[in-house]
């Protein structure tokens, strides 16, 4: 990967890059990213308001077919990668179609 993409992709939003990486991994039918984190301002995760910390995530997905819940937890979580360690709270909705 080249510097000017990678920095191009360092200043993107968590939520755009949590589109781009999911959209990559599971081609999915249905992609929801809700970011609740204003409504977390203040608390753990988020003490100054203002970061993206807090998502709600639906994904449907044929990846998923019989797949159990753990495993697609998992196959979310290493899609994500390095954005796991900057998110605070993630709820996943995980279903095959």
């Amino acid at each position: 990967m080249g510097q000017d993409l990678k920095e191009a992709i360092d200043h993107m939003s968590i939520t755009t890059q949590m589109e781009t990486r999911l959209i990559a991994a599971f081609a999915p039918l249905e992609l929801e990213i809700v970011d609740d984190s204003a409504s977390h301002a203040g608390h753990a995760g988020n003490p100054g308001g203002g970061r993206e910390t807090h998502f709600n995530l639906r994904i449907v997905s044929a990846a998923f077919a019989g797949q159990s819940r753990v495993a697609r937890h998992r196959a979310v979580h290493a899609a994500l990668g390095d954005l796991v360690p900057q998110i605070h709270a993630l709820s996943l909705d995980l279903a095959a179609p």
